[in-house]
Formats: C-alpha cells, sequence, structure tokens
C-alpha cells in the first residue's frame, strides 16, 4: 500500500519508533513517503539518510524561533503548546497540493501522524479530506506524563511546565482520540489514560496498542567485549525531565546505599544534553556523565547491570529493550514494568523503593551466575515480544482494516 506518514521530527536511530516503523513498512514492499521537520544540518543529514529507506522523504526546515512564536501565538488560547510547536504551513500545504493534483485514492491509502506535536496535521487534513483514512499515533499519553510529572518532578521548571500543559493537553487528547478513524498508543496503561479523556458522550475512535521494539539487528550482545565489574549504566537524552529525575534519584538515594557495600562500584550516565547539575555529579570520582556519544552500545556491553529507576513516565521505556537486546540486566520499577509483559525477577528486576532498588543491583553484581541468567532471559523476551518485524505486520493489519471501516461509512 501507499502511505503518508507525518512525524515531527527527522526519524533516526534515536527516535526509534519513527525510524524503524517506516523501513520496516517499506522492507514489506510498501510504499513509504515520510514528511518531516528539522533545524539542524544534523537533521537535514538524517532526512537524507532516510531517504535511502523509504519511498521519498519531504524535508521542511523548522527553525526553533518558529516554533517559539507558534507557541506564543498559542499560549492565549486552550491548544497544548506540543501541538503547535512544529506545526508548518509549507509542509500542510505542499501535502494538499499533492493530494490536489490527482485522485485521492491513487495518491495515499492511509496516513500516518505521529505524536501529539503532529496531531494539527491530521486535524488540517481531516477537514480538508475527510474521506482520507487517518491513523494517529499517539505514542504515549502525554497528559498521562504531564500529571505524574508536576507531581514527582525533581525540576522545579518542569513541574511549572507540565502544570501549566496539563489541562489543555487532556482536552486535546481526549478531542484527538474521538476525531481520527484509528489511533496507536505503546501501552495498556497509556491507552486506558486516553479513554479516561473522552466526554461529552463522543465516540472513541478503535485504539490499539502498538509497542515499541527494539532493532536486534543492531542493539545484540558482543562476546567479544568483557563486561567490567561493578558498572551501572544509565542511558537516556538527558534534557528530559524524567530522565534527569531518574538521575538525581539515582545519585542521592540508590547509589550511597551500593556505595556502603561496594565503595569502587561506578555509575554511567550516558545521554546527550546533560544540564548543569547533572553535569556537578561528575566531580564524585565514581560517577560519569559522558554526554553525547556515537553509540550507546560498548556501554550496555561493558555494563554489570543497566539501571532505569521510573519514578514517572509513559508508554514503553526503550532504554529497557536496548539493554535487554544487548543481554545486559536490568533493574526498574513497577511504573516501567507495567508497560511490558516481562516477568519480575525472571527477565528484570524490579524495585520500587531506594532499599529494594540498591538490594537488586547488588545482587546482580554480586552473582554472576544470577547476572547471567537475568541477561538471557531478557534477551529471549525481547526477541519474542518486541520483534519490530512481527510489529510492522500488525501495523499494515490495522492500516488495512481502517481502510476497510472508512469505506464502510
Amino acid at each position: 500500500m501507499r502511505i503518508a506518514y507525518i512525524v515531527p521530527y527527522v526519524p533516526n536511530l534515536i527516535r526509534t519508533r519513527p525510524y524503524n516503523l517506516i523501513t520496516k513498512l517499506s522492507s514489506q514492499g510498501n510504499e513509504v513517503v515520510v514528511f518531516t521537520l528539522g533545524s539542524t544540518s544534523r537533521d537535514m543529514e538524517d532526512a537524507e539518510a532516510l531517504k535511502t529507506k523509504c519511498a521519498g522523504v519531504h524535508y521542511h526546515i523548522q527553525p526553533v524561533w518558529r516554533s517559539l512564536l507558534n507557541c506564543m501565538i498559542a499560549l492565549p488560547s486552550q491548544q497544548p503548546l506540543q501541538s503547535v510547536y512544529s506545526w508548518n504551513l509549507n509542509l500542510a500545504q505542499q501535502f494538499v497540493n499533492l493530494l490536489e493534483g490527482k485522485e485521492l485514492q491513487r495518491n495515499f491509502d492511509v496516513v500516518h501522524v505521529e505524536h501529539l506535536r503532529g496531531s494539527r496535521y491530521g486535524t488540517f487534513l481531516k477537514s480538508r479530506f475527510p474521506d482520507l483514512p487517518l491513523v494517529w499515533d499517539s505514542v504515549d499519553s502525554i497528559s498521562h506524563l504531564f500529571r505524574q510529572a508536576s507531581s514527582y518532578s525533581r525540576s522545579v521548571f518542569g513541574k511549572l511546565v507540565t502544570r501549566f500543559e496539563l489541562s489543555r493537553t487532556e482536552r486535546a487528547e481526549g478531542y484527538l482520540t474521538s476525531l481520527f478513524d484509528h489511533v496507536l498508543i505503546t501501552s495498556v496503561t497509556d491507552k486506558n489514560a486516553l479513554i479516561k479523556l473522552i466526554r461529552n458522550g463522543n465516540k472513541s475512535a478503535p485504539i490499539s496498542v502498538l509497542p515499541n521494539g527494539v532493532d536486534l539487528d543492531y542493539f545484540q550482545p558482543n562476546p567479544s567485549v568483557q563486561r567490567e565489574p561493578e558498572t551501572i549504566v544509565f542511558s537516556g537524552k538527558m534534557s528530559y525531565h524524567a530522565n534527569i529525575s531518574m538521575v538525581k534519584y539515582l545519585v542521592t538515594e540508590v547509589m550511597p546505599r551500593i556505595w556502603e557495600q561496594r565503595p569502587t562500584a561506578r555509575l554511567v550516565v550516558v545521554g546527550k544534553d546533560p544540564p548543569p547539575d547533572v553535569k556537578e555529579f561528575s566531580k564524585n570520582p565514581m560517577i560519569t556523565i559522558t554526554g553525547t556519544v556515537d553509540d550507546i552500545r560498548p556501554f550496555l556491553w561493558k555494563a554489570t547491570v543497566a539501571v532505569v529507576p521510573l519514578i514517572y513516565g509513559a508508554g514503553i521505556q526503550n532504554k529497557i529493550l536496548e539493554a535487554m537486546a544487548t543481554g545486559t540486566p536490568v533493574v526498574t520499577t513497577s511504573k516501567a514494568l507495567s508497560a511490558l509483559g516481562a516477568k519480575s525477577e525472571k527477565d528484570i528486576y524490579v524495585a520500587d523503593t531506594p532499599e529494594e532498588f540498591s538490594m537488586s543491583v547488588l545482587r546482580l553484581i554480586k552473582n554472576s551466575d544470577v547476572n547471567s541468567a537475568v541477561g538471557t532471559a531478557g534477551l529471549q523476551y525481547v526477541k519474542k515480544q518486541h520483534n519490530w518485524g512481527r510489529i510492522v505486520s500488525r501495523l499494515v493489519e490495522i492500516y488495512w482494516q481502517t481502510m476497510t471501516n472508512k469505506k464502510r461509512i
């Protein structure tokens, strides 16, 4: 089938969901045309690279000042700033021009719109082309994330922003869930959060849980790399408030308990754009803050254990899947486990208090047999449950279902 994929940021190996959905859809014989935005030279390079993976990429430059202006204009309204941040009239108009140039059905069988940031393109197209099947990939429930962040974020700025956006985002997600022809979400928890937002007797579109996968060709064990003893790794984009909260929790609550028994244990924080208060932690010789790295895999291969002490969040934590795919055992919290089908103390360790979390990490550090068993079980879990090929086959079924239902109306 011919698929238009609108994504408000350029897909790449870091933005793993759109990148893998697009590349796997293409590899299965579908014609995927991507419409996307970027603001940096790296974005442009990634867009060029993506052209080799699909039928076409329409890339538009979106300067940061343009996005900030969109937000300023939206401030007096009830629109969530997330929904206008990536709005670009040139991209929207190009899409319209393409559709109006030929018969509608011959252009695209279905349009896939990703994230709340891309949702305005969906509402725009819905008003212009009501017969065009539109699938909205919400990815996560952003209001569910904001609701947690407003209470648990360790960043004052993060709390203020999320509280400001919360009511706007709740209204928008409730409306969008009933507007599109089909809605995708990464976890059952987030699906239930969306359903609760539908008001005024509106009927929800079908909502399907489409989990994130992991690139098992890229993330895999490497027996040639020896694991370093007592090395604990945390990975993630360090400008993201939830990741900042996790690192602060690790350093202030968990690591002191680990150092009581293992004073030479090392914490390695891997991820781009760490803020100054996170960089400060590197003054401790047992903590490394890497900043941007070209490849996360060597850090996972060398680690004794990967940690994801999720205090609040939404959807599936890709960092868990990536660590599991390298055979690295993971310790996380029940909030993260709720989005997965992994079994506690078999595929993954789960702990919700600093005491329990530190003891779980220490057990994996001290006992090599347990460490190996959990790493192996986690690898088998992601191979079975988070294979992108299987996930994309399910997505194609959803596309066909959406197209069929649209024709019946």
